[in-house]
Order: C-alpha cells, then structure tokens, then sequence
C-alpha cells in the first residue's frame, strides 16, 4: 500500500480530517489533536514510515506555519507595549532555556545538544494556543491580550534564533544566507504592498500567495545550505509583513486555510507519528519533572515582571499561565532533533509529552481560575499608557 500514492494520501488526509472534527467538536486545538492522532495511528494503527513527499508536505507545512506565527504580530501593538512585552517575552525564554539545559545535562545526562534541543523546546510559548485562547474569549482586541500575543512573539523568536544559531555551521554560505535574507527581509514589505496594490487580492491565479511562498522557499533553501534552520527566515519574513497583513486580512486568511487545509496537518501528525506510548509510560517520572520545571521557571520568570507591569494578580497569573503554554516551536525543535540524530525516540517521546501537556494544563488552570474580564484588560492598557507617559515626562525633565 505504501507504494499507492493515493491511497497513502486519502489515509493521512482521512485523519487530519478526523482530527478536524475531534478539534470542533471538543473545541481545543486542531494542532493538539492532530498530534495526538499522529500517536494513535503510530502506536495502534501500525503506521509507522513516511514517505518523501510526506517529508515535504511536513517540512513546508513547519515553515508555512512559522511564517504564520510571525505575521500574526500586530507592529503597532508591539511598539505601544514594547517594554513589557520585551521584558516578559526575554525571561519567559531565557530562564526555561537555561533551566532545562542544565537539569537535562548536569541531572539527565544527556549530551551538550541534546540538552539544548530539551532547553528550546521547553522554553517556547505557543502563539497558535495563545491566539486561540484570546479569540475564543474575545480578549485579542483588548491592549493587554495584545501585549501577550507581542511577549509570546519575543519569546517564540528567542527560540528561532537559539536553534538557528546553535546548530548552525559557521561557512561561507551562512555569511550568503545571512546577507541575502537581510537584504530581501528589508525590502519585503515594499514588494508585497506592490505587488498587491498592482493585481490587488481578488486573481484567481492568488500571484501574492506565490509570492510569499516563492520567498520561503527560496530562503528555506539557502538556510538549508548553510546548515541552519528554514524556520528562522520563515518567522523573519512573517515579522516584517505583518504590517501589510493586519490591513489585508483577506490574504491572511487565504495563506491560513492554504496551510491548515494541506501543510500542518502533515506536520503534526508526523510529529506524533514518532510518540511511543511504552517509552512514554516508562519515563512518567521524566516528564512530571520536566514539565514542572518548566512552569516554575516560567513563573520565576513572567509573574514578578507582570506585576511590575501593572498588573494585578489575577491578571498577572493569567499572564504567565498563557506564556507557559507550548506545541508549535516546541513540536518544531522536537522534530528537528530527532530528524538531525540529535536526540533519539525516548528523548524526543518525553520531550514532546512535555510539550503537549504544557499546552494543555497551564491553558486549562489559566481559563478555569485565572480568567480576567475584557473591560480589565482593557482598563490595563489605559493604566500602562499613562504610566509610560509619566515615566516619558520625568525622563524630559531630567534630560
């Protein structure tokens, strides 16, 4: 059967929809599900290969997703609240980070990479979980929903670089990729207002999503070259057309059902595919310790500075439950460990049980006990901005 293409695609295509409904019906999310069906089908449906063009679909269905996640910042809402945004999202990601390196080197014994792979896929914050909180409870408009979708971009981004820069060799072709994608990175607002204001977003033809695809997949290429990660340019250039995005919601949602219909399902059902349910019951105790580590060093890290922030502590919980959610990136590095024989099937088993708990339980306690109402949040937003401009003020005065 492996050799019929069709049946092969009907088979996994049947589950991403199965999952589909799974998602709606239960009202989590589909990414989540996805990956939980992956599980079931490698562990009782006795599908365990993939093939190349599976491979594809998955690897374009990571960098699609990054992109995603990038162009879902809104820029004005990041430089209103840049400060707390810039101090929550930097220590939601460094104390996770060095935390879990160490407790999986020094008291796991794993090796130097295969600790940082545990530390960068345990310090991520989910935007794809976060997002879907904030629009299902309407708070995404308010200025402190906002502020955490910024903060879980800082974060998430700290991630990118971390697993770019770490596993990334030092040649002449990463200086290639480096200054190109700083080239096109710079001018990619400015061809994407063009290219849209001259065929607009209504041909047939969809020549803007070509276009954004064309680019990731171009600088895809050069960063698999130079033996860095495709995701890093795919999150870059999602950043810096966000801006063109937020005013043109109708090419967001063509690239959204292009990639949820037909890329990421690949993505997330490969990445439970690899889940073994034996390896996962033996290291129990494993993944208990790994995920409490990583809520605790998260809320070492972002409650002190949501207070400090303004916030009260309803809120300020809330915030930090919300910032230790974790599947897309942490499902990505996962991936890419295992992928590279960086880690082997139990390590990337307990890594990504973490992950997906850590989707599940901080989100849960975090709607259940800590939920704030939207005039509160909004309230915060109002109360930030007058506490930035006094600080503004007294910095005139003393200047």
């Amino acid at each position: 059967m492996s050799e019929n293409v069709w049946l092969v695609a009907a088979i996994w295509m049947g589950l991403a929809f199965a999952a589909s409904l799974i998602s709606i019906r239960l009202g989590i999310s589909v990414a989540l599900v996805e990956i939980l069906v992956g599980v079931v089908a490698g562990n009782f449906l006795g599908i365990h290969q993939t093939t190349a063009w599976i491979n594809f679909l998955a690897l374009l269905g990571s960098g699609v997703l990054t992109f995603l996640a990038g162009a879902e910042i809104d820029p004005a809402s990041l430089k209103s609240n840049l400060r707390a945004s810039l101090s929550i999202g930097v220590l939601s990601f460094l104390l996770p980070f060095a935390g879990v390196w160490a407790f999986a080197q020094l008291v796991l014994g794993w090796g130097l990479h295969q600790a940082q792979i545990a530390g960068i896929a345990l310090s991520t914050t989910s935007v794809a979980v976060v997002f879907a909180v904030m629009i299902e409870t309407g708070l995404s408009e308010t200025d402190m929903g906002k502020m955490i979708l910024a903060a879980c971009f800082i974060t998430d981004f700290g991630t990118v670089l971390a697993l770019g820069v770490l596993f990334a060799t030092f040649n002449v072709w990463l200086l290639v990729f480096v200054v190109v994608s700083a080239v096109m990175l710079w001018f990619m607002p400015q061809w994407t207002r063009s290219l849209i204001g001259h065929v607009g977003t209504s041909a047939v033809s969809e020549p803007e999503v070509k276009f954004i695809l064309l680019v990731l997949f171009f600088l895809g290429g050069l960063a698999t070259t130079a033996k860095s990660e495709a995701v890093l340019p795919a999150y870059l250039v999602g950043l810096v057309v966000a801006g063109v995005f937020v005013r043109d919601k109708t090419l967001m949602h063509r690239m959204r059902s292009i990639a949820f219909a037909m890329f990421t399902p690949f993505y997330f059902i490969k990445a439970g595919l690899f889940v073994s349910l034996p390896v996962l019951w033996a290291s129990l105790g494993v993944i208990a310790v790994l995920l409490l580590l990583k809520l605790s060093t998260k809320v070492v890290g972002v409650w002190p500075l949501a207070r400090a922030s303004l916030m009260r502590p309803r809120e300020a919980s809330y915030t930090t439950l919300l910032m230790a959610t974790g599947l897309t990136f942490g499902t990505i590095a996962s991936l890419f460990g295992l992928n590279n024989h960086i880690i082997n099937q139990r390590q990337y088993t307990i890594l990504v049980s973490v992950v997906i708990l850590s989707a599940v339980v901080p989100t849960l306690i975090a709607q259940r006990f800590f939920q704030p109402r939207a005039g509160t949040m909004k309230a915060w937003g109002r109360l930030y901005r007058r506490a930035a401009e006094r600080r503004a003020e007294v910095a005139s005065l003393e200047g």
